[in-house]
């Protein structure tokens, strides 16, 4: 090996779906070869390899191999997807591009991002959700390497100062944020995936509705309190958008969760984005007997507390879904229906003669049945 000053690697997985148990052994492996590793929960983590090369005498790519062998030999059901670049975004960006199991290899060579990176949708890039997609698409940028020749004036004109200097950064692969090596998050979460691409905003605002309530209910069964929410909406095309926000207060409150679930979903402005999926995460957890709670002279603010305890009672006797919100009870959507086809209601509507006919064994009224 020489003494040559080595290129960042850093590594990103993700692990697919798996239970929190799982995870923080999962995380735990990784320290094996490198004490950086910061985790994404509820599924994914980035490990900084750069200065475990010279430990185990590999160059970044049969490093980045190594662990994926180990983690297949160890966790032999966790399929993790593997992407390796000089920086976590490049790294997120080249595990993205590969099926369960595979890893994935960025440009090492600073140069080489911008192409690397070019043909991508705008929604690939970290921070350019729907929002700014539709910004840029109505000046005809529609791939990164579009974003990337944009003027910079341009850019900040239509996108803010600081969303523009972001983007215009990330397109040309640059992303000098370190990876911070940390404990678990102490976080509770939960995922609605719809059976197809979903563009009805009620029937997105109903998943949303149920993933807090549940939150909600497993907050207080556990004694816990959050102290914050982050949403991630997953679209079509593979892309995601995050969004966070702190609670006024630490609660495990259905209502309060429902409405900073609903605000932060309200935020995005998604319109006719075809959602895949939801996923909604209680942050910073602490126990419920710690939390304080600031008291109010209006007896009604009480009601809704003990509405909710009544019905946690009783889902805890007849199971969760006793009782749910309403609008929480999706509705599947209905079938197709070919051009021209005859529904089953628009058959019966055209059949002739009373829909209802009278029962042959009825008397007529205001006679007896002499047999009665």
């Amino acid at each position: 090996m020489t003494d040559e000053p080595r290129q960042r690697a850093v590594l990103y997985l993700h692990f697919g779906a798996v239970s929190e148990a799982e995870y923080g052994e999962l995380l735990a492996h990784l320290q094996e070869f490198t004490p950086v590793v910061q985790s994404c929960p509820p599924d994914a983590a980035l490990a900084d390899l750069t200065g475990a090369l010279r430990l185990f005498d590999r160059d970044a790519a049969s490093l980045a191999a190594l662990v994926r062998v180990r983690l297949t030999a160890l966790f032999g059901d966790v399929r993790a997807t593997l992407g390796l670049g000089p920086n976590p975004l490049l790294a997120r960006i080249a595990a993205e591009d590969g099926p369960p199991g595979a890893l994935r290899t960025a440009p090492g060579a600073p140069e080489d991002a911008p192409a690397y990176l070019a043909p991508l949708p705008l929604g690939r890039l970290p921070g350019c959700g729907p929002t700014s997609v539709r910004a840029l698409r109505r000046l005809g940028l529609t791939t990164v390497g579009d974003l990337a020749a944009a003027p910079a004036v341009t850019l900040t004109r239509i996108l803010g100062t600081a969303t523009a200097r972001h983007l215009r950064a990330a397109a040309h692969g640059i992303d000098p944020a370190p990876v911070r090596p940390a404990a678990p998050a102490v976080t509770l979460g939960a995922e609605h995936r719809f059976l197809r691409d979903e563009l009805d905003p009620g029937r997105r605002h109903g998943a949303l509705l149920g993933l807090a309530d549940g939150l909600g209910l497993r907050l207080r069964t556990a004694r816990q309190v959050a102290h914050g929410l982050v949403l991630t909406v997953r679209y079509a095309d593979g892309s995601t958008t995050t969004r966070g926000r702190a609670l006024p207060e630490p609660t495990a409150h259905g209502p309060a969760l429902v409405h900073t679930a609903t605000a932060l979903h309200r935020s995005l402005g998604l319109q006719r984005a075809r959602v895949r999926s939801l996923a909604l995460r209680a942050e910073g957890l602490a126990p419920a007997e710690h939390a304080t709670r600031q008291p109010t002279l209006d007896p009604g603010d009480e009601r809704p507390h003990r509405l909710e305890a009544a019905t946690d009672r009783l889902r805890a006797l007849y199971g969760p879904d006793a009782v749910r919100p309403a609008a929480a009870w999706l509705r599947p959507p209905a079938p197709a229906t070919a051009p021209g086809a005859v529904t089953p209601a628009a058959r019966e509507a055209a059949r002739p003669g009373p829909s209802r006919p009278r029962a042959a064994h009825l008397p007529p009224v205001g006679r007896v049945d002499p047999a009665a």
